[in-house]
Order: C-alpha cells, then sequence, then structure tokens
C-alpha cells in the first residue's frame, strides 16, 4: 500500500523537537527506517504545538537499546522505547499491524498476534509489521500520519490530511469493531474532539451508543487513567458535554442525575485553573461527581448524622465507584475531606469557626461549600459569611460568635482508668 506524500507547508518547523529529529536521524544512520508520527504530526498541521513528540520505526525495542545509550524498555501490552536525549523523553514505538486474533501467524519478525480478552478486547500488541500496516491499526485518521524531517513531507496512508483540513475525527477501519477491541478508543474520540475542536465522523459517532457498555469490562485502574486525561487537561466542561450527549457519564459513574449541575460547576473551575496555571487535583472532581451518590448514603434523617454516619457513607460512594474507577486512596481520602466537612459551615460558633479555618482541608471544602451554593444545594447567605469570615480579624470574628458550652469531660477511675503513655524522649 503506497502513501499520498505531501509537503507539509503549513507546518511550523520551529515547533518541531530537534531531540524527536536527532532521534530519527540516528536511527536512519544505523540502517533503519524512521518518522515522527501520531499526536505531534496532528498538532502540527493543525498550528498546534505539541506536548511530547513520538518516533515510529522498523526498529525493534531491543534494536532501539543498541543505537542509544539512554533507553529504557516500557509497557507490556504495547511495548515501547523511551529513549532521553538530551533532558527529553522521545516515545519510540515499533510499526505494528493489526490483529485478527490468536490464530494469526506470526510475522516476519516472529511475534505472533496480539491476545484477545473474552470480551474481544486487546489484551497485548506486539506483532510487528511494515509501516502501512502500522497505519491501519493506529485509531484515527489524523493520528496515521508520518513526518519526514529530512525533506519536510507528510506519509498519509488513510486520507488523514483531508480529515486534517475538514477538522473531522473519524476512526481507522470499521469503528464498532475498533471500539470494541480497545473501548477506550470511544473516550478518546470525545477527548480529541473537545480538545481539538474536531466533529465526530458520522459513523465514529453512531459507533458509541452499541459498543459504550463494554467500558465496563476496561481494568478501573486503567479508567482512571483516562478520568484524568478526559477532565483535568483544560477542556473538561467540553468533553463531559460529549460524554453526556452520549450516554457515557451513568456508565463511568454511579451518579443520580440531579448531580450533574455541580459537577459542570467544578468543571468549569478545574478548566479556569488550569487556564491559569493553578494547581488541580482530581480528589474535587470526584467529590462533586460523587457529591449526590454520597448523599444517598446518608441515612434518611440527614440533619441528625453524626461523623461516623458521614464517613461509612463516604466509604460506601468510593467503594461503588471503585467498581468501574479505581480511585487512588489519596485522592479518596480528600474527596472524603471534603464532604465530611461541609455541615460544619453550618456550625457557626468560636470553637468550630476558629478548627475549620486551621483545617487543611479547608480551601478545597470552602470551594465546594461555594459550588454547592452556586448549585442552589446550600444557602447563599452561607456561601457570603463564609467568604467574609477570611478577611475578618480572627479575634473580632471570635467576638462575633457564640461560644460553645463546654462539655464535662468524665472522670474515670480504678481499673477503668486510661493507661499512662510512655512520656519518655525517644
Amino acid at each position: 500500500m503506497l502513501p499520498v506524500r505531501t509537503t507539509a507547508s503549513a507546518l511550523n518547523r520551529a515547533l518541531v523537537s530537534a531531540n524527536a529529529v536527532a532521534v530519527v536521524e540516528a536511527l536512519r544512520d544505523a540502517g533503519f527506517d524512521a518518522y515522527l508520527v501520531g499526536g505531534c504530526v496532528r498538532d502540527l498541521l493543525l498550528g498546534r504545538t505539541p506536548k511530547d513528540f513520538d518516533v515510529a520505526t522498523d526498529a525493534t525495542p531491543e534494536d532501539v537499546r543498541g543505537v542509544f545509550p539512554r533507553v529504557r524498555l516500557v509497557g507490556r501490552r504495547f511495548r515501547i522505547a523511551h529513549v532521553r536525549m538530551r533532558g527529553e523523553v522521545i516515545e519510540v514505538s515499533t510499526f505494528r499491524r493489526a490483529q485478527d486474533g490468536d490464530d494469526t501467524p506470526p510475522s516476519r519478525n516472529g511475534y505472533r498476534s496480539a491476545h484477545l480478552s473474552e470480551h474481544g478486547i486487546i489484551l497485548h500488541d506486539n506483532a510487528y509489521g511494515a509501516i502501512d500496516e502500522d497505519a491501519l491499526r493506529r485509531d484515527f485518521t489524523v493520528n496515521a500520519l508520518y513526518y519526514d524531517p529530512a525533506d519536510n513531507s507528510v506519509l498519509d496512508y488513510c486520507d488523514g490530511m483531508a480529515d486534517i483540513v475538514g477538522r473531522t475525527l473519524r476512526i481507522i477501519g470499521d469503528p464498532a469493531r475498533r471500539f470494541r477491541e480497545d473501548p477506550v478508543r470511544i473516550l478518546r474520540a470525545l477527548r480529541f474532539a473537545a480538545k481539538l475542536g474536531l466533529h465526530l465522523h458520522p459513523a465514529t459517532e453512531a459507533a458509541i451508543a452499541p459498543t459504550r457498555e463494554m467500558l465496563t469490562a476496561v481494568p478501573p485502574a486503567r479508567l482512571f487513567d483516562e478520568f484524568i486525561k478526559l477532565f483535568m487537561q483544560g477542556h473538561g466542561e467540553q468533553t463531559f458535554d460529549l460524554a453526556a450527549k452520549h450516554g457515557l457519564v451513568e456508565i463511568l459513574f454511579p451518579r443520580p442525575p440531579q448531580g450533574e449541575a455541580i459537577a459542570r460547576l467544578a468543571l468549569a473551575s478545574t478548566d479556569e485553573r488550569i487556564a491559569v496555571d493553578k494547581p488541580v487535583t482530581p480528589g474535587f472532581l470526584l467529590a462533586a461527581f460523587l457529591w449526590h451518590e454520597y448523599l444517598h448514603r446518608l441515612p434518611q434523617d440527614a440533619g441528625r448524622t453524626n461523623g461516623e454516619d458521614r464517613e461509612q457513607a463516604a466509604c460506601a460512594a468510593l467503594a461503588a465507584q471503585q467498581q468501574t474507577i479505581a480511585v487512588p486512596r489519596r485522592h479518596g481520602y480528600f474527596a472524603r475531606d471534603v464532604w465530611c466537612l461541609q455541615p460544619r459551615f453550618a456550625q457557626l460558633t468560636q470553637r468550630n469557626v476558629a478548627a475549620l479555618l486551621e483545617h487543611r482541608r479547608f480551601r478545597a471544602a470552602y470551594d465546594f461549600l461555594m459550588l454547592r451554593v452556586a448549585s442552589d444545594d446550600a444557602p447563599a447567605e452561607l456561601g457570603r459569611w463564609w467568604t467574609e469570615a477570611q478577611a475578618v480579624d480572627a479575634d473580632e470574628l471570635a467576638r462575633d460568635l457564640p461560644a460553645e458550652p463546654r462539655r464535662r469531660r468524665r472522670r474515670r477511675h480504678g481499673k477503668h482508668r486510661a493507661p499512662v503513655l510512655n512520656q519518655g524522649v525517644a
């Protein structure tokens, strides 16, 4: 299969990594074929600055390790080489071919085809092939373009250049089959469409509904990685709109419909913070996505819940989420603290206000309170009070608040007395 070779006249060569070009040249000097490929080429053609650069070659990972002094081989499902050159890591992958099942004969490099799960999902993808086979096994046409820095040209096997011009995201091959092979491609389609301002090709869009349930067969840990890519790269709100449109939100999150407003507000806030380089955390977004799931787990008389009730509800909400998206413990603790602090905002006593202002999660919990206010889930006057409280001197604030009555401590006697701890200095 011969490619269409086009001069990349619109591509800004100043944005091309000199280290990536050096990797291509070193591989060619060693007798291998090599090109820049994938997202970096796509972004350059769309006038965007790539975040990183990938190289595709006919050299195996072991061959690559023999060419460069600083190489790390990574991945089991998709084995690649990370080449470190002058402080930059260039990802180098070997040309691969599409998979037809376990009975496919070995390629000329001796590697058998990928193994599929019982659901038809690709588990291993290390069957090497030629460059045209590599192009056809990639996910989208705009990601199957190969840039040759030697003559500033692009090799196009799948009409990707036409889709770049038409700003279209189109999957290569039969969309339903490709989504079944790897359901995460559905999420990638939505992410690229939102991030790059592309519209989904009709056939690609039509294949989402009949295959979306297969996302439940994807390992939860992998879906957490996709959660980060979907919602924490500065275009989360647009991605959420597409996910909601295609019925994916209810597949990924055990969230009642009334939770959508606070989720959208949290995504908008996260996008704004990313735009001005402020720190963001997955825990805050998870707290918003699962807020109504958490409330659903509280006892029916929510006004009389205690700390233990709230802890149990938080653990149950996070455990339910783990079935689909694995939440790392630190992010789960973050969401739990944000939830459990919410009732304390209504306790306007000297002791509670002082303790809450000093709490390490106060700022995150306050930001979450303001989301609740904006979504009519908390009184506006409560939000105003806490906003003003942060600008008032602590002593002045304490004078205006009622003192909380002291609780009488019960004295322990005899055998019930608490043991004395070792007070020695270690």
